[in-house]
C-alpha cells in the first residue's frame, strides 16, 4: 500500500500544475460597412493610425484593480494587436455612419480628410465599468480639429468575453460620435 503514495502524489501534483488555457479575442465590428459606388463627388476619409498608450499595446487584455493598478492578462490575449483591431473596426464603423464617404484604412488621394486617434485608456475596471479614453485628430483641408474623448460603459455580465462585448459597443459609439462632428466640416 506504501508503495502507491508517491505515485498518487506525483498524479495529484501534475494535475495542479497543469497551464492555463489561452483564450484570444477580436474586438467584433457591430457597425456593418456601407457599399459605395466610387465617384469624384463622394468625400473621402484616410484613417491614417490609431495609436494606444503603451500599456496597452501588450497582448494581454488590460484590466484596472483599483485606482493606481493595472494587469495585463497573461491568458486572455488579443488575437492580432490591440491598434490594428481598433483601426479596422474604427473603418467600419465609420463606413456605416458615414454613407456616401469612402473610408479607408489606406491613403486616397490629396482631397482626402486625415484622421488620427489616440487611445489612452481600452481596459476593463474593478467595478464592473468599461473604459474607453483618448483624442482624435481631424486634419480636414489644412485645418486640424482636435477633440477628447472618455467612456464609462457599465458591462451586463461578469468575465472577458462581456468586457470585449461591452468595448466594442462603446467603441461603436464613439465612431458615430467622430461621424457626427467629422460630417459637420
Amino acid at each position: 500500500m506504501m508503495k502507491w503514495i508517491p505515485v498518487a502524489l506525483a498524479l495529484l501534483l501534475s494535475a495542479c500544475s497543469s497551464t492555463p488555457s489561452k483564450t484570444y479575442y477580436q474586438l467584433p465590428a457591430l457597425g456593418e460597412a456601407a457599399q459605395i459606388s466610387e465617384t469624384s463627388a463622394a468625400r473621402q476619409l484616410w484613417v491614417e493610425h490609431v495609436d494606444v498608450a503603451d500599456f496597452l499595446a501588450q497582448s494581454g487584455v488590460v484590466y484596472q484593480t483599483n485606482d493606481v493598478q493595472y494587469v495585463i492578462a497573461q491568458n486572455n490575449l488579443w488575437a492580432s494587436p490591440l491598434d490594428q483591431q481598433l483601426q479596422q473596426t474604427l473603418v467600419t464603423n465609420l463606413s456605416s455612419a458615414l454613407p456616401g464617404w469612402v473610408v479607408s484604412s489606406q491613403p486616397m488621394s490629396s482631397e482626402q480628410d486625415v484622421l488620427n486617434v489616440t487611445i489612452s485608456g481600452f481596459h476593463g475596471r474593478h467595478d464592473g465599468k468599461a473604459i474607453i479614453r483618448g483624442e482624435w485628430v481631424l486634419n480636414h483641408q489644412g485645418q486640424l480639429i482636435k477633440r477628447p474623448f472618455s467612456l464609462e460603459l457599465k458591462q451586463g455580465e461578469d468575465g472577458y468575453d462581456a468586457l470585449i462585448r461591452t468595448l466594442a459597443q462603446g467603441w461603436l459609439q464613439e465612431a458615430q460620435v467622430i461621424a457626427a462632428q467629422v460630417a459637420r466640416f
